[in-house]
């Protein structure tokens, strides 16, 4: 009997499914993708079902669902449901990954832990990260996946305590971690949270400066700084986009740089699209198996 053809469903609650995350499946080897455009919550039990029940359970785990959009807690619940609607033996694999949103962030710590290996008893566990757009996609993500990993996070706001306490409180009831708040709209306000640091990580909006030379000079007791943004100017000052490693200008820590995390987080999505290609079992990709990828491919 022939191998069952592997598919692809790419369900989206946008107007569009992304073209970058057809890229990738495509790249990945993906020859069968069908996108799924204005799905709503409600509708993803039954197009779970559809999918796994129009095939065999011999081709269950040649059928994938990967859920894109850019709302993490709506991809999450849309996960969930969709992992909730399978049952023997028509298990279908399931992989989130809001504007890539996932595989971004367990790139940042991955990239982050590798520097602080070598340089702080423990790496990760213990330390203390301040994460500046901590309400962002990426910027929550990370935060949680680091205080998994036993860090001491800290999400920072620019624009009052309200919306990085309610991020707190949403994910401390969802992934029972621990995440405390701030709100730095001043350069004292940055000057004073980094004084208390041991990684930054900036992962607010595109082409907009959060943390100033003056800023990063001043931080002695940073030992990374992670910068998200691709766009000029930097978030972080000084830290290129190449920057693996770097050391920081003026400061006494090291630098990573948007291109250096955007070329492990392709590594790793692209990755677990093969894997979703390649498996004779359902996959469930949840955040410890994208960080535990990222871990290894960094």
């Amino acid at each position: 009997m022939a191998d069952p053809t592997p598919i692809l469903h790419m369900i989206s609650p946008l107007s569009q499914v992304s073209p970058f995350d057809v890229n990738m499946a495509f790249d990945a080897g993906y020859g069968r993708i069908a996108p799924y455009p204005h799905v709503t919550l409600d509708e993803v039990r039954a197009l779970t079902q559809d999918m796994m029940f129009s095939r065999p359970p011999a081709a269950a785990a040649r059928t994938a669902l990967f859920i894109g959009g850019r709302d993490a807690s709506l991809a999450f619940d849309m996960a969930q449901t969709a992992r909730a609607a399978l049952f023997p033996p028509f298990e279908i694999s399931v992989f989130p990954d809001p504007a890539g949103a996932f595989t971004t962030a367990a790139a940042v710590i991955a990239k982050v832990e590798r520097q602080l290996s070598g340089r702080r008893p423990g790496a990760l566990m213990g330390a203390q990260v301040k994460v500046f757009g901590g309400t962002g996609v990426v910027g929550s993500i990370a935060a949680v996946i680091a205080a998994e990993a036993g860090a001491k996070v800290t999400l920072v706001s620019h624009r009052g305590l309200t919306p990085v306490t309610i991020k707190a409180a949403e994910f401390q009831q969802r992934f029972r971690v621990d995440l405390a708040c701030a709100n730095a709209e001043t350069d004292a306000e940055k000057a004073a949270l980094l004084a208390a640091s041991d990684v930054v990580i900036s992962a607010g909006r595109a082409g907009v400066e959060i943390l100033s030379a003056s800023l990063v000079a001043a931080a002695e007791t940073v030992l990374v700084a992670a910068d998200v943004n691709a766009v000029p100017p930097a978030g972080i000052a000084g830290i290129g986009a190449h920057d693996d490693g770097a050391p920081l200008a003026g400061g006494t820590g090291t630098g990573i740089g948007p291109l250096a995390i955007g070329d492990l987080k392709y590594r790793v999505q692209q990755a677990l699209f093969r894997r979703l290609l390649d498996t004779r079992t359902a996959l469930f990709v949840d955040l410890p198996t994208i960080f535990a990828l990222a871990r290894e491919l960094a």
